[in-house]
């Protein structure tokens, strides 16, 4: 009953705007966190458009999630000048420290873990984004000392 009324304050300036599909979706997602199938299927109900027609759509785009996320977001570059100078080590403590690979989301939801081709932080490198905040001149202390501090925040 919660998701329906967030969903419908969510909606409710696109009523009978059947081209409002990836505003409702950047919305929702918003919102929400991420694009569950009950809120496929209300948003479907709502523009009165088939579910498929919204997966398709929504799967095209990377930046529309389907699964739930962590509360943190760790974002490791891997572009070129994070890479010379150790973006890879960077990922791999943070994998080690998580007990996640890019992609996943630890089982108690306190963090995601994402690879990133690059921020355009470059003479920040190695790059790590932590939710919004980038860290730049990453070492491997580094991270543990961050994901240790969001982890007891």
């Amino acid at each position: 009953m919660i998701l329906q009324e967030q969903l419908l304050q969510v909606l409710a300036p696109y009523r009978g705007q059947r081209g409002a599909l990836i505003p409702v979706l950047q919305k929702a997602q918003e919102t929400l966190g991420y694009l569950s199938e009950a809120t496929i299927s209300e948003i479907a109900d709502f523009l009165s458009i088939s579910r498929n027609e919204i997966y398709g759509v929504a799967s095209f785009y990377a930046q529309f999630r389907f699964e739930r996320q962590g509360k943190h977001t760790v974002r490791v570059c891997q572009g070129t000048a994070c890479h010379v100078r150790g973006g890879r080590r960077i990922m791999e403590r943070a994998m080690q420290e998580l007990g996640i690979r890019p992609g996943e989301t630890r089982p108690d939801y306190k963090f995601s873990l994402e690879k990133v081709a690059c921020f355009g932080s470059c003479a920040l490198a190695p790059v790590m984004v932590m939710d919004k905040t980038v860290y730049g001149r990453m070492t491997t202390v580094k991270v543990k000392q961050l994901l240790t501090e969001y982890e007891e925040a």
